[in-house]
């Protein structure tokens, strides 16, 4: 079982994912969010994915790209980190990738396909990744951070979009 970070491991801007995390087998967690998810997603038809809850917020479309590239992102790191590359990794606006996508002119069935593969993916490489390697250390964005902190970020990540769709959206 992947052990919780410490504090120290990552950056305080994740407190708040990493808290939704609830304590147990993290992978287990990716699988069960993983079916929680296109759950909630599926039944969503293509008109309300439109929506949003205020001006200037993402439909439920662009949130649902929104965890996928970032998940990609943050698996990318994962595999940098968990190999022991020092290289450090430069940071990304999450508002240009959602814009960049276009991603309201998908068909929500495609945008789900598209985070089941993301989180499948996410879920290999977190379970081929060698014990001594989740405490490697790396460079993200400026800030230092460990293989495991970002497998929990990840985690917490998508719990904290998925629980703003069901209570801002839905």
């Amino acid at each position: 079982m992947i052990q919780r970070p410490a504090k120290n491991e990552y950056p305080d801007y994740y407190v708040p994912y990493l808290d939704l995390v609830p304590e147990g087998d993290l992978l287990q967690l990716l699988k069960e969010n993983l079916q929680k998810t296109v759950s909630l997603f599926e039944g969503i038809s293509e008109e309300v994915s439109l929506h949003r809850y205020a001006p200037g917020k993402w439909s439920i479309k662009e949130v649902l790209g929104h965890i996928t590239d970032t998940e990609r992102i943050m698996s990318y790191r994962l595999l940098r980190v968990g190999r022991g590359d020092q290289t450090p990794l430069a940071g990304f606006n999450e508002n240009d990738y959602v814009e960049g996508a276009q991603i309201n002119r998908l068909p929500m069935e495609n945008i789900l396909q598209d985070f089941t593969a993301t989180r499948n993916a996410t879920i290999n490489l977190i379970q081929n990744i060698p014990t001594e390697a989740w405490a490697n250390k790396g460079n993200a964005n400026g800030m230092e951070i460990t293989t495991r902190a970002i497998a929990y970020i990840i985690a917490g990540h998508q719990i904290h979009h998925c629980k703003i769709v069901e209570e801002r959206y839905l």
